[in-house]
């Protein structure tokens, strides 16, 4: 048995456990991660969208707050990376267009628009003109249109990937190895792994769906499947198209993210069964949906369809907050995990140095449905 020392120890890296690595060793704290393949998960089929107007969802009105507080420090976030690796992030800031494909589906926006504003949201209603004037490549059949500046993007495997390097260059030890157990000590916190047993002053849980079962934490995690698209743009129709677009088609959510690679993804399904794999209905509705919304995408190679598994709570708010005083949870971040991995990476530091957290953590609670 090999036995090393850290002051934090985090067990998973995906975007969560990667953000937080990179926030805990740029306060001077040294650093164990533990993942056999780091950015797998969930992180691997994000879409990216850092946008927390065009997220919101009826009746979540507790995770607007931390929706916009993690928007308004991500940028901080990624200065931090910008300055310790030198990969790109895929980092884009030209907004989202959210448009309507019939009369319903506008009618359906504009009470969605009335609801982001009631929350203090910057959400303005443009003509279909205005929004093709902004992306020609949108169908002249369109129904209706919002603008939301403010929304901005990641592409999470570039993301991952940067986030990894800057912590990497910021002194943080990676162990591919996988984490069987997790003690919770008075001394500290020991993490056993197939290679041996690490200690650490604390431990900081984000292994998302796999966060339960490996200490004395244990709360409803599931998993919630969606199925994502990757096309390339063929050269001569670049840019297809310069910002997310999201839509609604016929009361189905689609979303439409370009990337600087010529690839666009398509996404994003939500179902909640055992299927591990893409269906073929939801490739086909997204790809229907897609054309209806952006007809060039027809023209468009098909590269690959996947599908991730994300971690889910049952009132769909992270687990994020201490529940010994060497074990931090970070888990359940649900559809909202690149948004939110800035909120749950200053918010972790913080409870890692003992300070007051920048934003009230009481809705996210690691123990509420113990109680």
């Amino acid at each position: 048995m090999s036995t090393a020392s850290s002051s934090v120890a985090i067990v998973g890296a995906g975007v969560i456990g990667l953000a937080t690595a990179v926030e805990l060793a740029q306060s001077g704290i040294n650093v164990d991660v533990f993942d056999p393949a780091p950015a797998s998960g969930a992180t691997h089929h994000a879409g990216g969208m850092l946008a927390p107007a065009a997220e919101v969802v009826y009746q979540q009105d507790p995770l607007f707050p931390l929706m916009q507080a993690s928007g308004k420090w991500y940028p901080e976030l990624i200065a931090a990376v910008a300055k310790h690796s030198d990969l790109d992030t895929g980092y884009r800031d030209e907004g989202t267009l959210v448009v309507a494909a019939d009369r319903a589906d506008s009618q359906h926006l504009s009470e969605l628009m009335d609801y982001q504003n009631a929350h203090g949201m910057q959400v303005e209603r443009i003509t279909v003109r205005q929004a093709r004037s902004l992306e020609p490549g949108l169908s002249p059949r369109l129904a209706g249109a919002v603008s939301i500046p403010g929304d901005t993007q990641v592409f999470p495997r570039q993301w991952a990937l940067a986030l990894y390097d800057a912590a990497e260059n910021l002194g943080v030890r990676f162990h591919r190895t996988k984490v069987t157990r997790i003690d919770d000590g008075v001394d500290g916190g020991m993490v056993h792994t197939e290679e041996g047993t690490f200690a650490a002053d604390q431990v900081v849980l984000a292994a998302g769906l796999g966060a339960n079962g490996l200490s004395g934490w244990s709360q409803p995690l599931r998993p919630v499947y969606g199925d994502i698209l990757r096309l390339r743009v063929p050269e001569q129709r670049r840019p297809l198209l310069n910002r997310v677009v999201r839509g609604f088609v016929e009361d189905r959510p689609i979303y439409l993210i370009p990337r600087g690679d010529g690839t666009i993804a398509v996404g994003a399904t939500s179902r909640e069964d055992s299927l591990h794999a893409p269906l073929a209905g939801g490739v086909y509705d997204l790809l229907r949906d897609a054309i209806r919304v952006l007809p060039g995408i027809e023209d468009c190679e098909f590269l690959e369809a996947t599908t991730g598994a994300r971690p889910g709570t049952p009132d769909d708010l992270p687990y994020l907050g201490r529940v010994s005083d060497r074990l931090i949870v970070s888990t359940g971040y649900f559809r909202h995990g690149i948004l939110l991995a800035a909120f749950g990476a200053r918010c972790t530091r913080e409870l890692v140095l003992g300070e007051d957290p920048s934003i009230d953590l009481s809705a996210c609670d690691p123990l509420r449905f113990a109680r």
